[in-house]
């Protein structure tokens, strides 16, 4: 029985080209679909740091209800949204091939800051500690709304830059000239991919998203999202991996730092491609082992202090 899909998404302008974007390959393999738009409580609420409104699902709640309510069928988005534990009934039915998976600084044309004092804006604590890390004597603000928000923002304010994901700038072309790459900076796990969630008893929906799945893509960030949820941390904390697929290994680099950036775990290793199941985890118990606990419990304390 054929039916049309009703695709829930955000109503910013980055959420629905991604909607779109799986709305043409759903259409492409001859299905009908509709796109159903909502505003999530982490896009109305912009006046205060994602921490203060709860560590997971800000983005992704209000879909998760307008789905179990029968509202919409499928849900799509930043994967790096997305808590590791999803609703009971809602499961992962597909993640779209990776794009960049870079942050980005984007600047106003004169970069002496990087060498004396500066100011950058990020609502990432992840971006914070790994910028405060490597430039201590500056300072971060904090920076919220969509992209669109967030470059008008930059360019009403005295702060010398601001980062973002590389994929979110490329995919709506607002790619500035005013930019660097932070290749040193380890991304957000799963940033740069987009998932499609549906109901669990959804067999027509289920059938027919997962032919939009990219395998490689759905095992570099189900290791990345598995050392997140080993490491107990939501999508505000700042931790960071990424994993690659290189002919027969798998490269595994994660990070975790202290909200001042202060102090760090690093981990990076390559492993033969048939250990991937278990990589994330692993990798996590790791870095608890050197040192990740103490900062965990450390920051656990500093964010309930501060909502």
């Amino acid at each position: 029985m054929s039916k049309t899909i009703r695709i829930g998404t955000r109503d910013s302008e980055l959420a629905l080209w991604q909607a779109q974007t799986v709305r043409t390959k759903l259409e492409e393999l001859g299905c009908q679909t509709k796109i159903v738009a909502v505003k999530s409580e982490g896009d109305i609420i912009l006046d205060k740091p994602l921490y203060e409104l709860g560590i997971t699902g800000i983005f992704t709640k209000t879909l998760d209800i307008a789905m179990i309510n029968g509202q919409v069928d499928i849900a799509v988005h930043s994967m790096k949204d997305v808590p590791t534990a999803l609703p009971k009934g809602i499961v992962q039915a597909a993640v779209l091939e990776r794009a960049n998976v870079l942050d980005i600084l984007v600047h106003k044309g004169n970069l002496d800051f990087l060498n004396t004092s500066g100011t950058i804006a990020t609502g990432s604590l992840r971006r914070q500690a790994q910028w405060l890390h490597r430039h201590p004597n500056h300072q971060v603000v904090d920076l919220r709304g969509n992209v669109n928000t967030r470059m008008k923002k930059l360019h009403d304010n005295n702060w010398d830059g601001a980062i973002f994901a590389a994929a979110g700038l490329e995919r709506l072309n607002l790619k500035p000239e005013n930019f660097i790459n932070l290749d040193w900076m380890i991304p957000a796990p799963a940033q740069g991919a987009m998932v499609v969630v549906a109901n669990g008893n959804d067999n027509y929906c289920l059938d027919a998203v997962s032919e939009l799945n990219d395998v490689e893509t759905e095992v570099c960030t189900h290791i990345e999202r598995q050392f997140l949820k080993t490491l107990e941390g939501g999508c505000t904390a700042p931790i960071g991996a990424i994993a690659q697929i290189i002919e027969d290994d798998i490269l595994f680099k994660g990070s975790l730092f202290s909200l001042d950036g202060k102090e760090k775990v690093l981990i990076e290793k390559t492993v033969p491609i048939q250990e991937w199941k278990k990589l994330g985890y692993y990798s996590a118990q790791e870095v608890l082992k050197n040192g990740g606990h103490e900062i965990m419990k450390a920051l656990r304390n500093q964010l309930k202090s501060k909502t």
